[in-house]
């Protein structure tokens, strides 16, 4: 790997605008092995598009487990089992975000409807 695909740890906080308490846990939980030379860490492309893969996966609402499986079947299966493995997580998630959706749009009309009510009886007070 050349180096200058190689980003330093605070490097790599920086361009995915994490903590480096995310990062080490990232690491820990095995998500992320960068090369390590005594303390420190860099990261070559592999950790940089797992990283990417990692953080778009969480804005989705998938939990690190999640990732975690899905990531290591590319490893253990490769290309094909991990797209139909990410098909039904999609698949999954997809219901589970229009049902928050739902949750919220109700959750909005009944507080519209009650900012509705105390603006009309503040008229009726004046």
């Amino acid at each position: 790997m050349a180096d200058d695909q190689v980003i330093s740890f605070k490097e790599m906080c920086a361009k995915f605008d994490v903590t480096p308490r995310t990062l080490r846990y990232y690491e820990y939980i095995e998500l992320l092995q960068p090369r390590k030379e005594g303390r420190s860490r860099f990261y070559g492309p592999r950790e940089t598009a797992r990283m990417t893969l990692i953080l778009r996966g969480r804005r989705f609402g998938f939990s690190l487990e999640e990732i975690r499986q899905w990531l290591q079947i590319y490893e253990q299966k490769g290309s094909r089992e991990q797209l139909q493995v990410w098909l039904e997580l999609a698949d999954k998630q997809l219901g589970v975000l229009a049902a928050q959706i739902e949750d919220l749009q109700t959750a909005r009309a009944d507080l519209q409807d009650l900012r509705d009510t105390a603006a009309n009886e503040l008229k009726g007070l004046d």
